[in-house]
Parts: structure tokens; C-alpha cells; sequence
């Protein structure tokens, strides 16, 4: 590995992205992929492995300091397990099927669903964000107006500033063993499936049924984790009362939330976290619970990529290392400014901004390296017709 003048600025792109990712809880690879490719100068195979490692660094060192926090509204912790255990089996089964569509597709149409998706979704994240901000004011007056009334109360204190410092605990106290299990047992089962198929030549009978066999691996966690919502056995606790007794029309528009975020996340090389963010918020989930959820369950798809990648030798180690660890200290650094920042202002919504800003950013990075590859290829005459799966070489 020689430290060069790439290997610089890279790096300094590579903190910005990862601490923007780890606090939005989209991970980051929108930025990562095209600093890799246009500046360290690795091919896109490289680029897209090393950038899951560094998402895997970045959200393994989220997850480790969110698992000091708890919820900063509720006594609980920050991770709402029951979401995400509801969720992300459905997320890895849309996520492979859309590996499966993204060698089928050619690579313009896979750049313009990819702009018109980015764009969108931030656009709307920033006007959810406007939106939480001004709720906060007008919760910010009102808490202002009703402390005024206290007789003797300091007039220089935050009222909201306890409400908004979440509190630290244990990390083993924030862990639910049960459903972090759950989730190991799918990353494995996944994980052995992905690299079997691997092993198979594709289109064959082998192939097919290895791909078959995640549908009941992803059924049996959902189902467990749905039937105990159902039942009122267990809640999605950042919804409140809503959380509770789910009818079964509610869990099936859970499961297929997950599946079409996976297929959308997978046909077009985004990681979880893109698609679970802006998902969360769209369902109520509170900003910090939505960026720390998303971020646990990205862990576990990014870590799983970055087994399959080493086990297929398509990165090169020395690097690799060298870019978790600068992910690893931005998204730690990210997440305590970020909580810092809250605690003080009392404003949640900057996570919903940051958020935004960071997938219009990998709108603009993904979209431009797309659409230069899109031009070299027509200038070489190449074919940007549908492709043939069965006819595909990796």
C-alpha cells in the first residue's frame, strides 16, 4: 500500500462520507464508490468491495457507541429490535432478488432509476425535515412559555435540553438477545447461501433452488417476529400505542416494504441504509431511533457482503483495513457531535438534514460516474440492450 496523494484526499472524502453516513444512517457508499474509483483509481469490482467494508467499519463503530444510548423518549433502548427484526429478513430477500434484476438490466436504465430514486427520496427527506424542525419550534415556544410561569426558574437553562440527552447504560443492558440471535442466524443462513450460489454455474437447477431456499429462511424470522406483533406479544415501540396488536394487513405492508426497499436497494448497488432511512421516517419512527435501527441492520448486510467479497479475494486487504479504520473513527466522531449537537439545540430534525444532504450528494457522485460509463460505452460501440442472465460472466 503507498500512501500517495490519493490515498490522501481519499481519505479526507472517506471521513466526510462515513461521518455524514453513520449519522444519516445510510452508510455512505454513494460517496465512497466514486472517490475510490475516480481518485484511488481502483475498478469498479474493487471499488464497490472496499466501499462495504468501510460501510461495515463505519456502521460496526455506530452500532457500538448507539449501544451505549437509550431511547430519547421512551426506557428503552435507542435499536428498536422488533423493527428491524421485522424488517431486514424481508430487506435481504429483496436485496438478492435485486442483484438478480441489476444483471438483467442495462446500465443506463440502472443510472436513471438510480437519479430519479436519490433525488426524490432526498427531496423528500428535506421537507420531513422541515417539518420535524417546525414542530420542534413550536414545541420549543410552548415548553419556553410554560417555563417563564415557574416561579425561581433559571432563565438561561434549555428546557428541552434533558428531555433531548439521551441517557448512557451498559452496552450488554441495551442488547435483546433473543432477536439479536434471530438476526445472527439469518446473516449465516444468507451467508452460506450467497457463497454456495457462488459455486453454481448460474441458471442451473443447483442455482435456483439456492435462491429458493432464502425465501424460507427470510418467512421464518419474519413470521416470528409478525406473529408476536400480532398476538401483542411484542410492539414496535417507537410507533407507541400504534405499535401494538398489528392487524395482519399491517404486517404484510411491513413485509412488503422490506422486499421492494431490498429489490430497489440491490438493482441499484445501494446498501440498506438508503432504503431504511427514509423508510422508517416515512412510518413515524423518531429520527434517532430511525438512524440508529438502520445502521444496526445495515451492520449485518454490509458485514455479510464483506464475508462473501474476502472469502472471493476482490479486495485487497492492506486497504481495506486502512479504509475501515478511517470509517470506523469519522462515524464515531460523527455520532458524537451529532448527539452533542442535539443535546444542545434540541433539534432531532439535523439528523433528518444530514440525511438528505448526504443522498443528494450520492445522487450527484453515482449519477456522474454513471452517466460517464453510460458515454465511454456508446463510444465503444458496446451493447446497452437488456442482458441475457443465464449469458452472464462475473
Amino acid at each position: 500500500m503507498e500512501l500517495g496523494w490519493q490515498v490522501v484526499v481519499g481519505s479526507i472524502i472517506g471521513f466526510f462520507g462515513a461521518a455524514f453516513g453513520s449519522v444519516g444512517g445510510v452508510g455512505g457508499g454513494g460517496i465512497f464508490v466514486p472517490m475510490l474509483t475516480l481518485i484511488i483509481g481502483f475498478d469498479p469490482k474493487s471499488a464497490t468491495a472496499i466501499s462495504k467494508c468501510m460501510i461495515m467499519g463505519a456502521a460496526m463503530s455506530t452500532v457500538y457507541y448507539n449501544l451505549k444510548l437509550r431511547h430519547p423518549t421512551l426506557d428503552l433502548p435507542i435499536v428498536d429490535y422488533d423493527l428491524v427484526l421485522l424488517i431486514q429478513p424481508a430487506v435481504l430477500l429483496g436485496i438478492s432478488t435485486g442483484v438478480t434484476l441489476n444483471v438483467f438490466f442495462p446500465d443506463w436504465a440502472v443510472t436513471v432509476l438510480l437519479i430519479i430514486l436519490l433525488i426524490g427520496t432526498s427531496v423528500k427527506a428535506y421537507f420531513k425535515g422541515v417539518d420535524t424542525w417546525n414542530k420542534e419550534t413550536t414545541l420549543k415556544e410552548e415548553a419556553a412559555k410554560q417555563y417563564k410561569l415557574l416561579p425561581g426558574g433559571p432563565s438561561n437553562v434549555n428546557p428541552r435540553q434533558k428531555h433531548t440527552r439521551e441517557r448512557e447504560v451498559p452496552v450488554l443492558e441495551n442488547i435483546h438477545w433473543k432477536e439479536f440471535a434471530l438476526l445472527v442466524f439469518d446473516w449465516v443462513a444468507y451467508l452460506a447461501l450467497q457463497i454456495a450460489k457462488n459455486y453454481t454455474a448460474t441458471c442451473s437447477t443447483a442455482y435456483w433452488v439456492l435462491n429458493l431456499l432464502q425465501v424460507p429462511v427470510s418467512v421464518g424470522v419474519f413470521l416470528y417476529a409478525a406473529v408476536g406483533l400480532y398476538r401483542g406479544r411484542r410492539r414496535i415501540a417507537s410507533k407507541g400505542d400504534e405499535g401494538m396488536n398489528l392487524k395482519a394487513y399491517q404486517l404484510l405492508a411491513f413485509c412488503a416494504y422490506g422486499v421492494m426497499a431490498g429489490i430497489v436497494g440491490g438493482l441499484l448497488g445501494l446498501g440498506g441504509g438508503f432504503i431504511m432511512g427514509p423508510l422508517f421516517l416515512e412510518l413515524g419512527i423518531p429520527p434517532q431511533v430511525t438512524s440508529a435501527t438502520a445502521t444496526f441492520g445495515m451492520a449485518f448486510s454490509s458485514s455479510m457482503s464483506v464475508a462473501e467479497y474476502y472469502l472471493l479475494s476482490r479486495f485487497p486487504v492492506p486497504y481495506a483495513l486502512y479504509f475501515i479504520a478511517v470509517a470506523t473513527i469519522a462515524a464515531f466522531a460523527g455520532q458524537h457531535i451529532i448527539t452533542k449537537l442535539i443535546a444542545i439545540t434540541g433539534r432531532a430534525s439535523l439528523i433528518i438534514f444530514v440525511l438528505a444532504f448526504t443522498i443528494f450528494v450520492s445522487a450527484l457522485t453515482l449519477g456522474g460516474v454513471g452517466i460517464s460509463n453510460i458515454i465511454g460505452k456508446i463510444e465503444k460501440g458496446e451493447s446497452m440492450e437488456f442482458q441475457n442472465l443465464c449469458n452472464y460472466v462475473t
